[in-house]
């Protein structure tokens, strides 16, 4: 009984202990992530902050029904559709053409990566002299009697976002790429050789199911990163840019500066609900894909 008495008393001893570790993040979490939330929550369900009449989910459809919400989204979508198979599939591409040794491969690495020591405005600045009107991609452009484009006055606005957005982020996933890479096991490697299997073969039914966690993570980053391009388009182009750049927080920003907080809250529920849903399709197929590589 003794002992079943000093065990008792030393687990709720470790217990207490424990909890008054794990307080300061929980009361961290709660107080910047859990209650912010709860806010954003209350606010989407009120007619404004001031009177605070609850109205439900009109905030919700009154937002589905407006052009630039729905234009936003739209651009969104496409941006994301196209900018992140792009980062996701070039930068596997890379690190496996950098995996075969070649010559002044840590200096392509290292250029690779530049972008990311590169202070935003600085990226901002660089892009301007390159694609403004009387930059230095139309100049080249002219040696070849090619007419100047506005290229962030125009449909070609989308391009150069996606080629901004691409610059930034392939070196990052690159690198997350290779490590994956070199802790694919060897021996089953030199298996699929003895076989005479080729590249292709080892590429598809052994590296790509090593790869499968990787690219979840990867895939997530650079959907995530893809809602955030917001700050570069902002720079370049201003509150209202062209309409194939005006971005999902273009709007949210736009409605923050006219403190429409109820119509930002519903926006961003709206956006958070979307993002779960495909985070977890995404969950779903890595899991399924490989689950025979982690058994």
């Amino acid at each position: 009984m003794k002992t079943r008495t000093k065990l008792s008393r030393r687990t709720k001893k470790v217990k207490r202990s424990s909890g008054l570790f794990i307080a300061p993040s929980f009361l961290g979490v709660l107080l910047f992530f859990i209650l912010p939330f709860m806010v954003v929550i209350y606010y989407s369900l009120i007619d404004n902050p001031i009177s605070g009449n609850f109205v439900f989910f009109d905030n919700f459809a009154s937002i589905v029904k407006n052009t630039a919400f729905r234009k936003a989204v739209h651009n969104t979508a496409v941006f994301s559709a196209v900018a992140v198979p792009l980062a996701v599939l070039l930068s596997m591409l890379m690190a496996i053409v950098l995996e075969a040794k070649l010559p002044f491969r840590s200096q392509f690495r290292t250029f690779l990566l530049s972008p990311m020591m590169v202070p935003v405005a600085s990226i901002v600045l660089i892009w301007q002299v390159l694609f403004h009107y009387n930059g230095a991609i139309n100049d080249m452009l002219g040696v070849f009697g090619i007419a100047k484009i506005d290229w962030l006055k125009s449909d070609y606005s989308h391009v150069v976002v996606v080629i901004l957005f691409l610059w930034k982020n392939l070196g990052y996933n690159m690198i997350l790429f290779m490590a994956a890479l070199a802790s694919i096991p060897k021996d089953i490697l030199e298996v699929a050789n003895l076989e005479s299997a080729t590249p292709l073969q080892t590429f598809f039914y052994i590296k790509i199911r090593y790869l499968s966690s990787t690219l979840l993570f990867v895939t997530i980053m650079s959907l995530i990163n893809s809602f955030k391009v917001f700050r570069e388009v902002y720079l370049l182009t201003g509150d209202y840019p062209y309409d194939t750049i005006y971005m999902l927080q273009h709007y949210m920003n736009n409605k923050f500066k006219s403190l429409d907080y109820q119509t930002l809250s519903a926006a961003a529920i709206l956006m958070s609900l979307v993002m779960v849903v495909i985070i977890g399709i995404l969950f779903v197929a890595e899991d399924r894909f490989g689950k025979d590589v982690e058994g």
